[in-house]
């Protein structure tokens, strides 16, 4: 059975789909034996009508949660999503006038920038894939790739479930280069759907055989999901997956990840 310590794509009420709080997930993390638990809520048009910087003020405050929190190490993040074939994400178009005071600024923001800053580091992942309909794989392929090399993005999630096609070797291959992971989501293995399992797997495997470090995360939108990876880890086994390129196996090993992935480590 390999090791996986860390749980780095989860969910709370902010969400609005999600049914824990922080501190639910983090007594979780700590009963499942996990090390480190990362908070990655939507960074998405799906939670609110309004594309406003007052509905997303939750990203702002991150400052004030402990590093430290029931034994488990905790870091913060989004997962932002892809809004279109240039790779942009979420809240690149949406300006930010006013603080969260209501003072208005000097000069305008942008609220993908706003949030992206006080992330640890970004989960890039396509929800509505309407946007992509009739695209050519080279330009779902470029999407990705684009997403990838946003500085702040650490990782690609649930491609294999996304119904978004793409080269998979090349955004693989881009991934090792930039030392950036793919997920191994639980979530999407969850359901038994043979065609998303078979992406997945097929995923899994041309990290394996290119190098490419791996993310295994639940995805949890309820605290009782926390840290159990067990139909991904099971997957691995089975296709034999270099147990050295799981980023997520220990602390000390996914924030060696971030590291090389140029986002680096938060103070802790």
């Amino acid at each position: 059975m390999y090791q996986n310590l860390c749980d780095t794509h989860t969910h709370t009420l902010y969400s609005r789909h999600s049914y824990s709080t922080i501190r639910e997930n983090v007594l979780a993390a700590r009963d499942a034996g996990l090390e480190l638990l990362a908070s990655t809520d939507h960074f998405s048009c799906m939670l609110y009508p309004d594309q406003h910087m007052r509905n997303f003020q939750f990203f702002y405050n991150y400052s004030c949660w402990p590093r430290e929190w029931e034994g488990v190490t905790l870091l913060h993040g989004c997962e932002a999503d892809i809004v279109d074939l240039e790779g942009n994400m979420f809240g690149h178009d949406i300006p930010v006038e006013i603080e969260i005071n209501g003072c208005p600024l000097d000069e305008p923001r942008i609220l993908r920038d706003d949030v992206f800053k006080r992330s640890d580091y970004v989960i890039a992942s396509v929800h509505d894939r309407s946007f992509s309909r009739d695209a050519s794989l080279a330009a779902t392929t470029q999407m990705y790739l684009n997403a990838l090399r946003n500085p702040k993005v650490l990782m690609l999630a649930h491609t294999g479930r996304s119904a978004v096609p793409f080269d998979i070797p090349e955004v693989v291959g881009e991934a090792k280069r930039l030392g950036k992971l793919i997920e191994i989501n639980e979530h999407s293995l969850d359901f038994g759907r043979p065609a998303v399992d078979a992406t997945c797997k097929k995923i899994a495997e041309t990290c394996a055989e290119l190098g490419c470090k791996v993310a295994v995360n639940t995805d949890a939108h309820i605290c009782v999901g926390v840290g159990h990876f067990d139909h991904a880890l099971a997957m691995l086994e089975e296709i034999h997956f270099p147990p050295e390129l799981i980023a997520t196996a220990s602390r000390q090993s996914f924030l060696a990840a971030l590291d090389e992935s140029g986002i680096g480590a938060p103070a802790l």
